[in-house]
């Protein structure tokens, strides 16, 4: 996936101000920055949820904006921010859904052991028949990951995925990220508040600020005492846990 020239304004005001970025294939990339910096954006107009101004972003070599939506569903799947279901819904059914592209509301042999498969995956079988609504926050999530991967694309776009997660699910749910990534090749592609997250569980981070690419390479190369410290206007010390650098802030 390549981001060419990406800009997007407000009133005015550019929120996403000429990225560049090109996405590599088959690895974890974390969006981070402070709020306001574009991250969100970025993702919604790679995504095509948010509409650009100018630029490019291309997809297997195609301006995204020429995909039927039906074939770029099945090859780039995102879950937002928000995802409040207001209907009665069973995990099974909410994992359903993601054979939609494929089958539309008949699904056919082949799409029920696709959704078994992504249930069993996701560890969900004893919860399988239970509504959504009465499900932890944890289990939910879970349940909209499953759904994920009966979508069985390529790329999958995650805005926050840990967001309103204590730490012990927020924990799993990176570790979720990093399976889907190693045992089923996808492309994850993460917005991330939480720097440390994204230092540990991705192979690349895209660091913004005002709009605009301040840092993108390894987990290395970004998670530097100088780069951070320029990003977020504080004070960092960078430490090494199983080779890798988290950092602290004060």
């Amino acid at each position: 996936m390549q981001i060419k020239d990406l800009t997007k304004k407000y009133n005015g005001n550019p929120v996403v101000d000429s990225v560049d970025l090109e996405i590599p294939k088959g690895k974890v990339i974390s969006f981070i920055g402070p709020n306001g910096a574009g991250k969100s954006t970025v993702m919604g107009m790679i995504s095509r949820l948010i509409a650009r101004d100018s630029g490019l972003v291309a997809f297997d070599g195609t301006d995204i904006e020429k995909w039927k939506s039906k074939e770029l569903s099945k090859r780039l799947a995102i879950l937002t921010q928000s995802n409040n279901i207001q209907m009665k819904l069973t995990v099974r059914e909410l994992v359903a859904f993601g054979r939609f592209p494929y089958s539309g509301n008949r699904t056919t042999k082949e799409d029920e052991e696709i959704i078994q498969q992504a249930i069993a995956y996701m560890e969900l079988e004893e919860f399988q028949d239970r509504f959504i609504d009465e499900l932890s926050g944890g289990q939910r999530q879970r349940a909209l990951i499953a759904m994920v991967i009966a979508q069985d694309t390529d790329y999958v776009l995650l805005d926050e995925p840990t967001n309103n997660l204590d730490i012990y699910h927020a924990t799993n749910m990176m570790k979720i990220v990093r399976r889907l990534c190693d045992e089923l090749g996808k492309t994850i592609i993460l917005v991330l508040h939480e720097i440390n997250y994204a230092a540990f569980y991705s192979d690349y981070i895209c660091a913004f600020v005002d709009g605009k690419v301040a840092k993108f390479g390894t987990v290395k190369e970004v998670m530097t005492k100088e780069t951070l410290s320029e990003i977020y206007k504080v004070d960092f010390e960078i430490l090494e846990i199983e080779g890798k650098p988290l950092s602290i802030y004060y």
